[in-house]
């Protein structure tokens, strides 16, 4: 199973991962110890806290992937920086994003194909969570990206 967390990212690693119900979790954190604060582009080895986001990714044998990443929030050190505290970006998701990118890739492929009704049906259909209304968002976000 660690093999597919480094398809997202060499630089991950699988802390754990269960079963349940028509879902596969995934419990992963980064393998760096050292994170660019992204306004100032200073090092930082100094943690301030960690809390999970939880993303949604592609699903596996028809089950839905839900990755459940531990994220540092760290300490930036360089004086001025105007801001002290940072939290880790994940390069497969955007920042406070639910879904990983090649997951919303699949969602805008499916439904530039389909209404965003039809879409949201057939994507439930293959175990991926994405109602009407987000998918309209996504669209939206991306149109440049649509064709």
């Amino acid at each position: 199973m660690d093999e597919f967390i480094k398809l997202l990212n060499q630089d991950y690693e699988l802390v754990q991962y269960r079963i349940k119900d028509k879902a596969v979790i995934f419990n992963i954190q980064s393998s760096k110890k050292e994170l660019t604060c992204p306004f100032c582009g200073s090092k930082s080895i100094w943690v301030h806290s960690i809390y999970q986001r939880e993303i949604q990714d592609l699903p596996i044998q028809d089950r839905q992937v839900i990755l459940l990443v531990d994220t540092r929030k760290m300490f930036c050190k360089n004086p001025d920086c105007l801001h002290k505290t940072f939290a880790e970006i994940h390069p497969f998701a955007a920042p406070r994003a639910k879904k990983t990118e090649r997951l919303v890739k699949n969602i805008i492929h499916t439904s530039t194909q389909l209404s965003s009704l039809n879409a949201s049906r057939l994507l439930k259909s293959e175990n991926i969570t994405a109602c009407k209304s987000s998918i309209c968002s996504l669209l939206k976000k991306n149109a440049n990206h649509c064709g």
